[in-house]
């Protein structure tokens, strides 16, 4: 009979294969920590990403925000104050004396009398853009009104601001009057310097209230920012007689202001 045996050794490293063998294979408990681990960390890279992208867009929106508000502002301030100074270069503060004749309802020819008046302004004349704007302060001796006055060539409009009224008044510009922007600046230039006679003459013209504007944004950018907010009439010229005239019973107002060798005396008269 015959008698088997195994070796022990062989039986151990079987049994030691086994054992590595199944240190090998997860359990189901390491699978999840495995898993949940891999999820925490896909979290964690999506959260950086987003932070990252709202830091980025934080950055790009607050230099934005300064370029804006800080960069532009310096930039307009700058050009605001070169504007200024063109402005001050283009403006004229002049005046000009003239002869008023004051007709009296007396039998002698004598018994017209000459009185010298003076008018002053303010007067910024933008030759590119064809447009004369005229301030006419509070007179010192006339009864006339304070005015803004708008010629626009491009236009072909005159606007006037009665200040104490605070309307305004709008019709076709009178070119027979109104120099052109190039030629009144030469005769500001000249009043400027001296070389202008002291002494000019009265014209009279006599407008009356038609009808209210209601869109002044069709009027242009120069006569819509003088009339914006602010009730604008149109006007229209009346023949005037020269020498002594019967004039109507109606409420008018009166602006001496100069756009040419001669002042203007503008009355405009509502029905």
């Amino acid at each position: 009979m015959v008698k088997l045996a195994f070796n022990s050794a062989l039986s151990q490293k079987d049994v030691k294969k086994d054992e590595k063998d199944e240190a090998l294979i997860p359990q189901e408990g390491d699978v999840e920590e495995v898993l949940r681990v891999r999820q925490q960390s896909r979290a964690f890279c999506w959260c950086m990403c987003l932070g990252l992208a709202l830091m980025l867009s934080g950055v790009v929106v607050g230099g934005a925000y300064l370029y804006r508000y800080y960069i532009l502002e310096v930039k307009q301030r700058a050009a605001a104050k070169v504007g200024d100074v063109l402005q001050e270069q283009n403006t004229y503060f002049c005046g000009v004396n003239y002869i008023e004749e004051q007709y009296m309802m007396k039998d002698s020819a004598e018994d017209t009398p000459i009185s010298d008046m003076r008018v002053d302004e303010r007067v910024r004349v933008l030759t590119e853009e064809e447009v004369a704007l005229i301030h006419v302060p509070v007179p010192e001796f006339s009864d006339s009104d304070p005015a803004d006055i708008v010629h626009d060539f491009n236009k072909k409009l005159t606007a006037y601001l009665d200040l104490s009224l605070n309307k305004c008044y709008v019709i076709p510009l009178n070119t027979s009057i109104v120099m052109p922007p190039k030629d009144f600046l030469e005769l500001l230039v000249n009043i400027k310097a001296g070389t202008y006679l002291p002494q000019s003459y009265l014209v009279h013209e006599q407008m009356v209230v038609t009808e209210k504007v209601e869109h002044v944004e069709q009027l242009g950018y120069f006569i819509y920012s003088l009339c914006r907010g602010r009730d604008t009439y149109r006007l229209q010229r009346r023949s005037t007689i020269a020498g002594i005239q019967k004039r109507e019973a109606l409420d008018c107002h009166k602006i001496r202001h100069f756009e040419n060798k001669f002042v203007v005396e503008t009355l405009i008269c509502e029905q």
